[in-house]
């Protein structure tokens, strides 16, 4: 006899984070839509990003943020499954034709954490030490505050990384709040970092939910897991990344607050060496308009001949 068709069908990637993450989601969808757990399938599918984990090299050289959402996009297209689960700062800025991000849970912790087995601080590593990073966001912040520090390649999974720091490739790295919370994995952060001075990723923090543009019966489910003041929050900043994705690749950063019905965003892009950076602030009611704003703002303090000279890094 055959097995009924699933409520509903998770795409995921397969890192015990991204799991933790597609749990957390048909948890919520088995709370609002009154249906078992069991109902709602979870289909693991590899990702680019996944796979190229052993080569250690930035997501800039070898096709930026969209490795780890590629497969799944297809997979979705192709009516495989339903509901794609991300960790927002890894979705692209533009995303595929007939896919769309329909809604965001409530926004965790935005701060990375300072990770270390040598030092309590990124302050009290010893000069020249290593620190291991394949962001090069976090790589020009740290730059930005310790210059004399080695930058190495530094990617995997939590545990991965948290395992290269035991056995000493780097003295040093840093891992976002987020995932450690929801890997019930805090207590292994040695210091959380001024999100003013290490300003997050765009989107960092939330998870997004990206359906079929023409799935309305997806779309519907994943509305009401819809947290208001992420989405809006993640709005604005992915509409300043969209603007800077489109004049430079240079590291960037994002900070929204919220108090009442106006957004505060500040936004900050820095040279590969950190030791340029500008910032920008701004605030309104509307995501679209005030993410455009910072971001064009970002354009013109930096000027064109600034932004083409970084640009040209691979």
């Amino acid at each position: 006899m055959q097995s009924p068709a699933p409520f509903t069908r998770i795409g995921t990637r397969g890192s015990p984070l991204a799991l933790a993450q597609a749990r957390l989601v048909r948890q919520r969808l088995s709370q609002a839509h009154g249906v078992p757990e069991e109902d709602i399938a979870i289909e693991v599918i590899s990702t680019g990003g996944d796979r190229s984990q052993a080569s250690n090299v930035s997501l800039v050289e070898i096709g930026g943020k969209g490795l780890f959402t590629k497969e799944i996009d297809e997979a979705m297209l192709a009516g495989r499954v339903d509901i794609g689960v991300h960790s927002s700062k890894d979705v692209a800025t533009r995303l595929p034709d007939g896919i769309h991000l329909a809604a965001f849970l409530e926004r965790e912790d935005v701060r990375d954490a300072f990770m270390s087995v040598k030092a309590a601080s990124l302050d009290q590593m010893a000069e020249r030490s290593r620190f291991g990073t394949s962001s090069i966001r976090r790589a020009a912040q740290v730059l930005r505050v310790r210059p004399d520090l080695e930058i190495v390649p530094f990617r995997g999974n939590v545990g991965t990384r948290l395992q290269k720091l035991l056995d000493g490739v780097a003295d040093g790295t840093m891992l976002a709040m987020a995932g450690l919370n929801r890997l019930n994995e805090a207590h292994r952060a040695t210091a959380p970092l001024d999100p003013h001075i290490f300003m997050p990723a765009p989107a960092q923090g939330a998870i997004g939910l990206a359906v079929r543009s023409d799935d309305s019966r997806s779309a519907a489910l994943v509305a009401s897991l819809d947290h208001r003041e992420t989405n809006a929050a993640i709005t604005a900043e992915r509409a300043m990344l969209a603007v800077l994705d489109g004049s430079c690749r240079t590291p960037v950063g994002a900070l929204t607050s919220r108090a009442g019905e106006t957004l505060t965003l500040k936004g900050q892009i820095l040279s590969l060496d950190g030791k340029t950076a500008f910032e920008s602030e701004a605030a309104g009611e509307d995501p679209l308009t005030l993410g455009m704003a910072v971001g064009e703002d970002l354009i013109r303090q930096a000027g064109t001949e600034w932004l083409a000279q970084w640009a040209a890094h691979p």
